[in-house]
């Protein structure tokens, strides 16, 4: 790169800044020395601007005038809200995700990383999963209205490059959890809605009741992986093509595991119930990271019984401001 183009720092604008993944960036950027000198880093809530309303978008582009995007901003819900709402969570993602890249191609944004989610992937396929089988058949029926709109990011990505030769990018995390994750029992992610669970059930002396048989296997991954991993995304990663952030095949694990260290990160001494009258959703989720590992082979993730200890010291600690 020649000095001229280097000379810029960036201004780089994060949708979703208040969310799981946004705070883990920001702790990163300021934390661990992700900014760099000159850097402008913005983190933007959903209170600053409504993302679905263009001249809101608008606004906040104007304002900020950002280089670069990381986008994570979206509408999401619990399980039971997705299969009620799927025409709104479609509705209103297509809206984001077309507002946030348009308004960054027109205001000349070099480079936008959207963040996809696993959810994303085929109901019916074949294992490990990777990054060219995203459109291989529908998602899985539950939630395919957002499953769907998160999938278009890619296909406006490629667009984006084919006629104006805009890098804009994706990443697609397997489950992320963490610090400033929605800890609710009823629509908060797994590891956080078994964590809080586990802090009532101590509380008030009672077994612990977790929803289904403990066997489905998923890959976990911490919030702050993530973050570090997205700062390399936005540096270094030049490809169109998204890119799955995950541990490795062979760290997916039963439900049940999690539950226990969780159990011993809040040294709850009670029972463990599994309730299997409640539904145990897809079995597994296999997910490759051969691509990330092709590019970072020496990365290392937080063990996942390290990340569980932390964000339930992080919950405990924080109870007050958590989402619960």
């Amino acid at each position: 790169m020649d000095s001229q183009t280097k000379a810029e720092p960036m201004r780089v604008l994060v949708t979703g800044g208040s969310g799981l993944v946004g705070k883990a960036i920001e702790h990163v950027v300021k934390q661990e020395g992700g900014c760099l000198e000159g850097e402008q880093w913005t983190f933007l809530s959903s209170k600053e601007a409504n993302l679905v309303d263009l001249q809101q978008t608008i606004a906040v582009f104007e304002k900020y005038r950002p280089t670069h995007v990381i986008h994570l901003a979206a509408k999401v819900g619990g399980l039971y809200l997705h299969m009620k709402e799927n025409l709104h969570f479609l509705r209103d993602n297509l809206r984001i995700n077309d507002n946030v890249l348009q308004t960054s191609h027109e205001r000349g944004v070099t480079k936008v990383v959207s963040c996809l989610s696993s959810c994303i992937f085929p109901d019916k396929t074949t294992y490990p999963i990777d990054e060219s089988m995203i459109h291989n058949g529908p998602p899985h029926n539950s939630n395919f209205g957002y499953s769907h709109a998160k999938r278009m990011i890619d296909i406006q990505n490629r667009g984006y490059f084919a006629q104006h030769g805009r890098r804009y990018t994706a990443v697609i995390p397997t489950n992320v959890y963490g610090p400033y994750d929605n800890f609710n029992f009823e629509n908060g992610h797994v590891l956080s809605a078994l964590m809080h669970k586990t802090y009532a059930a101590k509380k008030e002396g009672a077994p612990l009741q977790v929803w289904g048989s403990g066997t489905p296997r998923r890959q976990f991954i911490y919030s702050l992986d993530v973050a570090r991993l997205f700062l390399w995304v936005l540096r270094e990663y030049d490809e169109i093509d998204p890119i799955i952030l995950s541990v490795g095949e062979e760290e997916e694990l039963p439900i049940k595991d999690a539950v226990e260290m969780i159990a011993d990160a809040l040294d709850f001494k009670g029972q463990i119930v599994f309730d299997t009258s409640k539904s145990d959703g897809q079995m597994k989720k296999t997910a490759s990271n051969a691509k990330l590992r092709r590019y970072l082979p020496d990365f290392t993730f937080t063990p996942l019984s390290e990340g569980i200890k932390k964000t339930c010291d992080w919950f405990v600690n924080n109870y007050d401001i958590a989402r619960t």
